[in-house]
This record gives structure tokens, C-alpha cells and sequence, in this order.
């Protein structure tokens, strides 16, 4: 098949893995070409609780959005993936992204994952965001990549049980792109049904509603959910069902965390477990609910 061309445009850190720096390795490994764009540069993550940088302007990701198209690139661009976003003038460069490939290749899809925070944290990002992301960012999405705390504050819906969850997929999935792809992926899930010592993820396309559950390792690391969503992208698009690239990402990064938890890291085993992104140790089977 052609190589895959991925524009990324996420936060990246020098020492450890998240946004960018999560994301980029495995699509490479897998035999993408990444472009990637960074919406900060900080020496780690802020989980630490302290760490070194700057966020990035709009003007400045435009600017090299700009620059790549100077290249007459984007018309090989076969999606704009996003992810943490720093601030509301970012979120505006990164619809010009997909604004500009999308003119540049009809077929090109729009891969958001609207970063907003978790069960543990709450709200993270700044002010100004979550709203960007609910009333700009998702009119544009094929793909939305959520955990559940995020797909409840974008649909407004308790997701604590099975139905209630596929509701709020149907309802992020009237939020994107009208005649997109309309695909939901939930990249943690608990629910009533959910074993303690076990995690779900959901995908959600075409009326079809694919559940994978996987056991809970004992590991608390940040970054999994920008691997997992690259990952889905990079499936999703390779194989056309999102059935398969559900298995295909959740396999993956169970693999990635297994070898993380076996070695004791406080930061994901990025480089050590890169066979896992290939050739997954275990393979989970995703089941129609």
C-alpha cells in the first residue's frame, strides 16, 4: 500500500512520552511519514508538577502549516491528527490545517482528540478550550478519540453503564463533520459491567458499536491516550473497519503498558515495547454490544 502521510499537530516534551512524543514513534514504526507540529516544548510532562518550556502560538503552528504546504505536501496528506492544544489561538491553526489539506485533498480526514482532562484531574487545559473543541473542533472531526470523563462533558450524559455510553457516541457523533466518518473511539471506559481488575475501550461507526476489554495492569503513566489514538488512526485507516483498528490499537498499547509495568517506569516503555505496535504479544478480540 502507498505510505501513509500524517500531519500531527500535538504538545511534545523532551524527556518522556506524551502528545507528540507519544504519538510519532509508533506511526513511524508502523511505516508512516509523520509531519510532526508541536503546540509546546516542555522539558516533561506537567504531571511531575514541574517541568520547563513554552507554549506555542497560532501564529507560529500556522506558520509552519504554512510552510509545509510551501512544499506542495499536503496534497499527500492523508490526515491531520490533534491533540493538546496549550490554547484557544492553537485550536485555530489546527482547524487552518485541516482547512488547507482538505483543499489540497478532498479525501483527507480530520482525527481530534479533544483533550479536555479525566476522572482523576478534572479539567486541565485552559480556559477557553473545552468550548473551542465542542463548537469548533468537532463540526470538523472524522475521528474523536475521548475518554469517558471527556465524552461526558461534551455530550452532557453519565456514561455509567453500557447504553448510556453508546448514547453518548451517537450524540459526539452528531457534533462532527456532517457526511464525515463519523467514528468515536473511547479510549478508557469503565462502566457498571466492567470488572475491577479489568478497562474497556469502545469504537463507534455506522450504527455498529464494538466493545474491547482488556485486564487492568498496575501502572499509572500519562501519554497512553495519545499513543492509543494515533494508533487508531493509523488502523482505522489502513484497514477501513474500525472493528479492526480497535483491536489493532488496544492490543498495542495492552503491550505497551504490560512491558511499562514489568519494568517499573514512571514513563511509558516507548522505545523497549516498539515491537508491540507491529506484532502485539496478545491479541484482543472486540466484541458488538
Amino acid at each position: 500500500m502507498p505510505r501513509m502521510n500524517i500531519l500531527s499537530i500535538q504538545s511534545w516534551v523532551s524527556y518522556g512520552h506524551v502528545g507528540n512524543a507519544s504519538a510519532v514513534f509508533p506511526l513511524q514504526r508502523l511505516g508512516a511519514e509523520v509531519w510532526s507540529i508541536n503546540t509546546v516544548q516542555f522539558s516533561n510532562h506537567t504531571g511531575y508538577g514541574h517541568w520547563t518550556g513554552q507554549v506555542y502560538t497560532g501564529e507560529m503552528v500556522r506558520a509552519l502549516i504554512d510552510g509545509i504546504g510551501a512544499r506542495d505536501a499536503l496534497a499527500r496528506c492523508d490526515a491531520v491528527l490533534s491533540g493538546y492544544m496549550g490554547d484557544a489561538g492553537i485550536g485555530s491553526a489546527i482547524l487552518h490545517a485541516v482547512e488547507t489539506v482538505r483543499a489540497a485533498n478532498p479525501q483527507a480526514i480530520y482525527c481530534c482528540d479533544p483533550v479536555i482532562g479525566d476522572t482523576d484531574t478534572g479539567v486541565y487545559v485552559r480556559p477557553g478550550i473545552e468550548d473551542f473543541i465542542r463548537d469548533n473542533a468537532l463540526p470538523q472531526a472524522d475521528i474523536a478519540t475521548p475518554n469517558r470523563f471527556e465524552l461526558e462533558r461534551l455530550t452532557g450524559i453519565d456514561c455509567s453503564d453500557v447504553a448510556s455510553v453508546k448514547l453518548a457516541a451517537e450524540r459526539l457523533q452528531a457534533m462532527m463533520r456532517p457526511n464525515g466518518m463519523g467514528c468515536v473511539l473511547l479510549t478508557s471506559l469503565t462502566t457498571e459491567t466492567t470488572p475491577s481488575d479489568h478497562i474497556d475501550m469502545m469504537a463507534a461507526e455506522g450504527g455498529a458499536f464494538w466493545l474491547l476489554r482488556t485486564p487492568r495492569l498496575p501502572v499509572s503513566v500519562n501519554g497512553a491516550g495519545d499513543a492509543i489514538a494515533a494508533l487508531f488512526l493509523f488502523h482505522r485507516l489502513r484497514g477501513g473497519s474500525a472493528r479492526a483498528a480497535l483491536e489493532a490499537a488496544g492490543s498495542s498499547v495492552f503491550g505497551l503498558l504490560r512491558h511499562t509495568a514489568e519494568a517499573g517506569s514512571r514513563e511509558i516503555a516507548m522505545v523497549a515495547a516498539q515491537s508491540e505496535f507491529v506484532a502485539p504479544t496478545t491479541v484482543f478480540a472486540a466484541v458488538a454490544v
